[in-house]
């Protein structure tokens, strides 16, 4: 093969030559790869193949094969009648109004295999060539720029023009492996011709189509597409026919109701809105946020190819859709089309979210099973498709900070829609996202506090543009240990892939509520720790939310230390300031206020301030679980043996594991306890005698002990809501209460005690952590229902309300007693009797730890209680 090209560019008109220089200041290419030569075999005729016919791709062709040293497309193709070396699948009849048609390859295909004919030693090398004008934008494009870039549509003249104009300078030429078309006749044998060349060109377009998929994702720039793929799906016409019969209404009504509802849900996805949008949220962002970072990302780039990818983020704020998408896009990476609820489906609003891949789902199913099915099939088109998604399954925005409860509809239907048609193995990509301010915090707080839900609309929205004018620091985006889903399926059938793919298994549930549990572990694995979520854990532990400033640094440097000695997980991601420069940032971001005073400076947040802290503590409230635990040990007890400590958390860990979504087993856990223990012990925070067996803490004022009573704080109002449940359950009796009503009774007691103590946290009485917990006791056999739907328990409850006064000082419990509604006063349990060869020292303090098992050794009963005088000392905000 030559690849000399001056006689074949002699042949090419002179209009032909005299574009080509005009157009070649406007436009710079890059080749892939950078050396397509490599692929050809030489002596061998070669013909190229492009995805679409006109003048601009000639050129951009013709330019690109003369700077790689490549025969010239314009040139005649060896022994054939072909004038040219090129030939386009999709062409334009006419000159000024032509229309797109697909164009059949039948003709030049066909000349091509007869030209084979007769001679077997002769062959052509087939090189598809895939052509991308304005590909990635980059943020100093122009807006016209990116509207003009590269999409799946078949534009005009005119608009070619203004992308070569706008964008010629971003121009890929991709050369496809060639392909040996003496290969493919020998290998299709005794096939018609005609057959052949149909069977080729199915292959190009395919080929064609998997290039574009991959550089600027899937075609899905008009719902049409989809609509019309799910109003012809199967369970989709079943539907529509059973909802003419069931209300007697024609066939066409039917279907037309369906059509509608597809088109409520459908995203009409379009490229050049997304990188559009990309444009102006950069300026956005710039506005609103110091910066934004993702950790991680790489890792989850790598495990993606070949898979179905859908993103299961954390759901914090109205934010989350925007940033995910801005992020992922300007990563180079397809945006995924988000579920998003129907309230967001605004004027103005609306579209434009749509068309940046937004499907709309309304809040319940119930009552229109039509509109089920036919959300179903959507989700099922899309995973089809091979479309990457993302949802939260949390199903809303967490008002507290903590992640909520999952709620697995999404997740069904998806592993659903997989059981359906497993093409593409599925991977679940959790991420956390992490704010240091957020644009919805005052309205969490009205929420919490029992204020209605404001209903979204575009008044409200334009209103909300004052967030404008505030700064929110900086947000984290970190990326989790993706799931894959057919290992999870392997497990819990092995014969998943032979089984009918319309049944619904007995296993689904159980395999989708597992997903769904571990998809918000990995997200917690993956937390980000900012300088204010050490303020709030710091602050919320005090009283007065006020602490003196060496106080202060000193916690925020054992907290940081606990941190990095015994990481979370190998995501968790912490910040790199040191205590001073946190100090210095939370006041910069007005979280906190320095207070002068001639013996030390104090640090103080104020009531609302506060308020809006809980949130970002409860973001980060996982990561210091154990610290938390071992440290409520000590609170009311001066002394305490390592196995109580264990056998204790053994007993409260399932309860603790639901609300916060903790990684471990109860034997794991209890491995972390002990790591805990040890780091306090090497801080000088616990005392380990009698060869490590029992802890003791120093006296009340001692600053090892400020220092753990600040830990312990951050969830001792966990255990408080624990203790107002059973108490309540324990007071009113077996057979009293059904779950809504023991569900209501303490979210009322919880509100009263907030009055009250002038708690800083709302989700104190948050109904979900009520029932959260509730559910938990039911599925460990703690309480159950009976017959007539009311809670019943057995003695074992009881010891659980003894067990908290190691944790909870009386005076709380006694206030607890006093407001929870029932029929006995504020009488606690009665204690059990004490085994006859206790101590003479546990006799005297009455001891509420191991002493109460008949089986535990004497031995790990040591404990001594504080007594009420200095429990209440210990409450001081600061030792200066």
């Amino acid at each position: 093969m030559s690849t000399t090209d001056s006689p074949a560019r002699s042949r090419a008109p002179w209009w032909f030559n005299l574009a080509g220089q005009l157009l070649e200041p406007w436009m710079r290419i890059r080749r892939d790869p950078a050396e397509p030569a490599a692929l050809l075999k030489a002596g061998i005729p070669v013909c190229y193949v492009i995805e679409r016919d006109g003048l601009s791709d000639a050129l951009i062709l013709e330019r690109a094969c003369r700077e790689a040293g490549l025969p010239s497309p314009m040139q005649p193709l060896s022994g054939t009648r072909r004038k040219r070396s090129v030939f386009a699948l999709a062409r334009r009849d006419g000159w000024l109004f032509g229309r797109n048609r697909k164009r059949s390859p039948n003709e030049p295909l066909g000349q091509l295999v007869r030209s084979l004919e007769g001679d077997p030693e002769r062959d052509v090398q087939i090189v598809p060539v895939s052509i991308y004008v304005g590909r990635a934008p980059t943020r100093e494009s122009g807006w016209f720029s990116v509207l003009f870039s590269e999409n799946w549509v078949v534009v005009g003249r005119f608009r070619r023009m203004l992308a070569l104009l706008l964008n010629g300078r971003d121009t890929v030429v991709h050369f496809s492996t060639p392909v040996s078309l003496r290969t493919v006749v020998n290998e299709a044998g005794e096939v018609r011709p005609e057959r052949l060349t149909r069977k080729i060109g199915r292959v190009l377009r395919t080929h064609f189509r998997r290039i574009r998929a991959a550089v600027i994702g899937p075609d899905l720039s008009h719902r049409r597409t989809v609509v019309d793929s799910v109003l012809n799906a199967e369970p989709v016409r079943a539907a529509i026919a059973a909802t003419a019969a069931k209300e007697n209404i024609s066939q066409a009504k039917a279907w037309r109701r369906a059509h509608d509802l597809v088109m409520e849900i459908a995203a009409d996805y379009s490229h050049p809105v997304v990188r559009s949008a990309s444009f102006l949220l950069s300026n956005f962002w710039n506005k609103l946020y110091d910066g934004i970072h993702m950790h991680h990302f790489e890792k989850a780039r790598a495990a993606a190819p070949g898979h179905e990818v859908v993103y299961v983020p954390c759901h914090r704020s109205h934010a989350d859709y925007l940033l995910m998408s801005y992020q992922l896009h300007m990563s180079g990476v397809v945006v995924p089309h988000i579920a998003a609820g129907v309230n967001l489906n605004l004027p103005v609003i609306g579209p434009i979210l749509r068309r940046g891949g937004a499907f709309f789902l309304r809040r319940s199913f119930k009552g229109n099973a039509l509109y089920s099915v036919v959300f179903n099939e959507y989700v099922a088109q899309l995973i089809d498709r091979g479309v990457p998604m993302e949802y939260f399954i949390e199903g809303g925005r967490s008002r507290t900070g903590r992640l909520l409860a999952p709620r697995a509809g999404m997740l069904a239907m998806t592993v659903r829609a997989f059981l359906r048609a497993p093409r593409r193995p599925v991977l679940f990509q959790p991420v956390y996202i992490g704010y240091e301010k957020l644009m919805e915090g005052k309205s969490y707080i009205g929420e919490l506090s029992g204020k209605p839900k404001e209903k979204e609309s575009l008044i409200g929205l334009l209103r909300g543009l004052k967030v404008l004018r505030q700064r929110y620091g900086h947000v984290a985006l970190n990326f989790g240990e993706p799931i894959e889903l057919n290992p999870m399926l392997d497990a819990a059938s092995p014969d998943w892939r032979t089984d009918d793919p319309d049944a619904k298994p007995e296993w689904l549930g159980r395999v989708v509520d597992d997903l769904a549990d571990k998809i918000q572990i990995n997200i917690n694995r993956a937390a980000d720790v900012n300088p204010i979520n050490l303020l709030a854990l710091a602050l919320l532990a005090t009283p007065k939310h006020a602490m003196a400033e060496n106080d202060l640094l000193a916690q925020i440097e054992l907290m940081k230390a606990l941190l990095e000695e015994l990481p979370y997980s190998d995501r968790m991601t912490l910040t790199s300031m040191d205590p001073p420069g946190i100090i210095a940032y939370g006041e910069q971001m007005g979280w906190i206020r320095r207070v002068r005073h001639p013996l030390g400076d104090v640090l103080v947040t104020e009531d609302e301030q506060a308020v809006l802290l809980s949130y970002f503590r409860n973001n980060v409230l996982h990561l210091t679980a154990t610290a938390a635990w071992v440290a409520s040990c000590f609170l009311n007890n001066r002394r305490m043996s390592r196995a109580s400590v264990l056998r204790l958390g053994r007993i409260i860990y399932p309860f603790i594991q639901g609300e916060l979504f903790l990684p471990w087993d109860a034997d794991g856990f209890c491995t972390q306890l002990q790591a805990t223990i040890d780091f306090f012990v090497r801080r000088g925070l616990l005392e380990a005698t009698g060869e490590g067996r029992v802890l003791e803490r120093g006296p009340g004022q001692d600053d090892a002990a400020f220092q753990l009573k600040i830990i312990a704080r951050s969830l001792i109002q966990a255990f408080e809501r624990y203790y107002i449940t059973i108490a309540a359950l324990v007071k009113n009796g077996p057979h009293t209460l059904t779950s809504a009503e023991l569900e209501n009774a303490c979210t009322l007691t919880a509100q009263r005690l907030s009055m009250l103590n002038e708690l800083s946290a709302p989700e104190f009485f948050d109904k979900a952590l009520f029932r959260g917990f509730i559910q938990k006791l039911r599925e460990n056999r703690i309480v159950w229902t009976d017959d007539a739907g009311k809670l019943d328990y057995d003695t074992g409850l009881e010891d659980m309300v003894r067990d908290a006064r190691v944790i909870l000082a009386r005076e709380v419990r006694h206030s607890i007693l006093k407001i929870t509604p029932g029929g006995d006063g504020e009488k606690e349990p009665p204690e059990k009797p004490l085994p006859a060869d206790a101590t003479s020292e546990a006799l005297h303090e009455r001891h509420v730890t191991a002493e109460h098992h008949e089986h535990a050794p004497v031995e790990a009963t040591v404990v001594e209680t504080v007594t009420v005088e200095e429990s209440a000392n210990g409450e001081t905000q600061s030792k200066d």
